[in-house]
């Protein structure tokens, strides 16, 4: 639930919005075996025809999608020496538009899974939305919160809301940082992580690294898992497509070592690759 849009690189246009991302990967891993939808908010415009199209290519139910006046969300992405993206995120988009819905209701109560990032929630329309759907999950639903950084578009309160929401937590190096100072809490990375965990009650939580892995911790284990050496193309989507091997893995009940492995590796195939949603391989896909 959350932004969609398009990447606006210099080779040219690529589908985007961190849980849209995240979408498309975990309805490639799951294949048949599962459905996911996406709630969010398109303009009436041709980008937003677009990302319907793709979305329904990549088998991710539109039938939540709501259409506003506001245009489709785009991002200008440029990439460093290292394909490291900064980004230029437009205002007043549709997905800042997210209108509750009553319907959303039973859909709420019925998911399995709901992931929910920081950007969505800029501004009051969507926060809400997004924090009363939430709200309406069961509380055997994963409430996964992806923390998604984009400065300046997050709020202490609304990452301090999102926290009591959520009882799973992906973040990566700089959000742990971020994240530290609002709470506030001292100490190496674990003891924040451990900290996050007890004062939120937050059952699993996962910190991505880049080069360095991942660590994953739930209330009795810690797992370190290796980042997978690959050719860089660029890193947009790579963090997107670990949170989608996350769900997954949680919603499988595999083991922390497995979804940590299978994660990194699902992360590294998107970096080789370029644009957030590339088609998964048969080794990947469900």
């Amino acid at each position: 639930m959350g932004e969609v849009l398009w990447d606006l690189f210099p080779d040219g246009d690529h589908f985007g919005g961190a849980p849209a991302n995240i979408a498309c990967t975990a309805a490639g891993l799951l294949g048949p075996s599962g459905s996911v939808k996406l709630v969010s908010a398109l303009g009436d415009d041709q980008r937003g025809r677009d990302a319907i199209n793709f979305l329904k290519q990549r088998h991710v139910n539109v039938s939540e999608l709501q259409i506003t006046d506001a245009p489709t969300g785009t991002v200008t992405v440029q990439l460093d020496d290292s394909g490291q993206p900064l980004f230029n995120i437009s205002n007043n988009s549709a997905w800042d538009n997210i209108v509750w819905s009553e319907c959303w209701h039973d859909l709420a109560a019925d998911v399995d899974a709901i992931c929910f990032g920081s950007l969505a929630q800029r501004g009051n329309t969507s926060r809400k939305t997004i924090q009363e759907f939430v709200g309406a999950t069961s509380a055997n639903a994963l409430k996964v919160f992806d923390m998604n950084l984009r400065a300046p578009f997050y709020e202490p309160d609304t990452l301090i809301q999102s926290l009591k929401l959520a009882n799973v937590l992906k973040l990566n190096e700089d959000e742990l940082c971020v994240i530290a100072k609002v709470i506030p809490i001292s100490g190496d990375s674990i003891d924040v992580l451990k900290r996050l965990q007890e004062d939120y009650q937050i059952s699993c939580i996962a910190l991505t690294q880049g080069t360095a892995g991942a660590v994953l911790i739930n209330h009795s284990e810690i797992v370190n898992a290796p980042s997978v050496p690959t050719t860089v193309v660029d890193t947009v989507g790579a963090g997107d497509a670990f949170t989608a091997a996350l769900i997954i893995g949680l919603l499988k009940n595999q083991s922390l070592t497995e979804i940590a492995n299978f994660a990194t590796e699902v992360s590294s195939f998107v970096c080789s690759q370029r644009g957030a949603t590339p088609k998964l391989p048969d080794w990947i896909g469900g």
